[in-house]
């Protein structure tokens, strides 16, 4: 058999012919046409048509469209001192969300949003940033008002709607800047209604609205919007042991926003009316074995409750403890303690008249009071 042959056998004969075809005569590599694949082209694969949007998504979209324009991202500021020198200036301290309530450049957000700044600049959602004035704050609410220099055209303030009329399952928006991501939309539904939350300074908010749409961190102050774009709450707080959104997230219903706003704006802070009368301890309640309700262990000289003939709980001359009253309910509205009480007065305004149901050593009367201006 021939070398020819033989070398033919071992290898298949397309690679032989390629061996000696690459291989020229000072050594170097060639490549011969046709023996390799012809490289192709980088070629896009065709787009495949979508068609048109859902309704449930153009329906966000228009949500969104209308609504961000209205939503702003406060950072809020503190005065600091420079460590080598006396020159003081305002660095971020946080940030939240707000949104524009009326075309004079109001601006609501949570009271913990600003709680403890010296200042606080207010982004648009053209990104143009404004410094901000505080207006009024009401902690009990968690809600609080500033205020911007801007025209009226740059300025669309949020559609409001009803929270009175709301029912678990229907859609909400949330639009804020959680983590400092401005403008951010997420979606979900109303998962509860009638929760209550504490506020910063220890007071029951009640009425709360629950929901499963994302909040985190940043979204505070922020709107809860339902499906036709109108503010139905503001977002004030998340239940999460991380930190971050478990699903649980509450609001601060807009008809409470609506009836406590207009004072902050008008006044300054929210006069809420009195009666002039101090509450007992709930020890005392206990150690007398008295009904659920607000004892009063002081009447206020001329004060509502007084012209109204409401008499304290007070030691005898010989240090017994002398009977007085306990409010038990605020027009047939049964009040537990003073937080229930102070709930039912928010609601009214001074020169209001209540009707006061008045336990004393066994007996229950009524008793109309009219309320006066509080501190």
């Amino acid at each position: 058999m021939s070398p020819s042959m033989k070398s033919s056998s071992r290898f298949p004969g397309w690679i032989w012919a390629l061996g000696v075809a690459l291989v020229s005569a000072t050594g170097a590599l060639t490549l011969l046409p046709g023996l390799v694949e012809s490289r192709t082209e980088a070629t896009p694969r065709a787009v495949t048509p979508r068609g048109p949007l859902l309704a449930e998504e153009q329906a966000q979209i228009e949500v969104f469209r209308k609504t961000s324009p209205s939503v702003v991202h406060i950072t809020t500021l503190e005065t600091q001192r420079d460590l080598f020198s006396l020159n003081v200036q305002q660095v971020p301290r946080g940030t939240g969300t707000g949104f524009i309530w009326d075309d004079r450049g109001h601006i609501v957000t949570n009271f913990h949003v600003i709680q403890g700044g010296s200042g606080a600049r207010v982004t648009l959602s053209d990104q143009s940033t404004h410094r901000a004035t505080l207006v009024g704050a009401f902690p009990d609410r968690d809600l609080a008002v500033l205020k911007i220099e801007l025209p009226a055209a740059k300025a669309p303030p949020i559609a409001v709607g009803s929270s009175r009329d709301l029912v678990v399952g229907q859609k909400v928006y949330a639009i804020g800047n959680p983590f400092g991501l401005d403008q951010t939309l997420t979606t979900g539904i109303l998962s509860a209604l009638n929760r209550e939350i504490e506020s910063v300074n220890q007071r029951t908010i009640r009425g709360v609205i629950q929901t499963d749409a994302a909040i985190n961190p940043g979204n505070s102050g922020g709107p809860l919007l339902d499906s036709a774009g109108r503010l139905i709450g503001v977002n004030t707080a998340i239940y999460s042991p991380s930190g971050a959104s478990a699903g649980i997230g509450f609001a601060i219903p807009v008809d409470e926003v609506n009836r406590i706003v207009p004072r902050l704006i008008r006044d300054g802070r929210f006069v809420r009316p009195a009666m002039g009368v101090t509450a007992g301890p709930v020890g005392l309640q206990r150690a007398l074995n008295l009904p659920k309700g607000v004892a009063l262990v002081q009447v206020a000289p001329n004060s509502p409750a007084a012209r109204a003939g409401l008499t304290p709980f007070r030691r005898g001359a010989n240090g017994e403890i002398v009977m007085g009253d306990v409010i038990t309910a605020v027009n047939d509205q049964p009040v537990a303690d003073l937080d229930d009480m102070l709930n039912q007065l928010e609601q009214r305004s001074h020169g209001d008249t209540v009707t006061l149901t008045v336990w004393r050593a066994g007996q229950t009367r009524r008793q109309a009071v009219v309320l006066a201006a509080g501190e």
